[in-house]
C-alpha cells in the first residue's frame, strides 16, 4: 500500500487549498477513504471519509460546509477541497485506509493558515 499527498502550502486565512492522495498498492475503487489531521502538539482528528463509489460522504462538524471530499477512481486518487481556511486548520493532512491506529496512511502534507 502507498498512499501519497500533495498540495499543502501556506495560505492566507479564507483561502482555498486542495489536497490530493494518489493511491497505489491496493484496489482503490473498494476502499473507503479518509482524510485526517493532526496539529502540534495534538493527536490526530478524523476529517472527512468517502465511500467506495463517491456518493457517501461525512465531515467533522468543524470543517462542515468547508471541505469537500471526492475521489476519482480512474485515476486512483482521492481529494479534499478545503475553503474558508482559517489558522485552526494548520495541521499535517493525511489520507488513510481507516482511523484505527496502524491503519496504512501517508506521510501527509503539511497545510500552515496564517496572515
Amino acid at each position: 500500500v502507498q498512499l501519497v499527498e500533495s498540495g499543502g502550502g501556506m495560505v492566507q486565512p479564507g483561502g482555498s487549498l486542495r489536497l490530493s492522495c494518489a493511491a497505489s498498492g491496493f484496489t482503490f475503487s473498494t476502499a473507503y477513504m479518509y482524510w485526517v489531521r493532526q496539529a502540534p502538539g495534538k493527536g490526530p482528528e478524523w476529517v472527512s471519509n468517502i465511500n467506495a463509489g463517491g456518493s457517501s460522504t461525512a465531515y467533522a462538524d468543524s470543517v462542515k460546509g468547508r471541505f469537500t471530499i471526492s475521489r476519482d477512481n480512474a485515476k486512483n486518487t482521492l481529494y479534499l477541497q478545503m475553503n474558508s481556511l482559517k489558522p485552526e486548520d494548520t495541521a499535517l493532512y493525511y489520507c488513510a485506509l481507516g482511523i484505527v491506529t496502524g491503519a496504512p496512511r501517508g506521510q501527509g502534507t503539511q497545510v500552515t493558515v496564517s496572515s
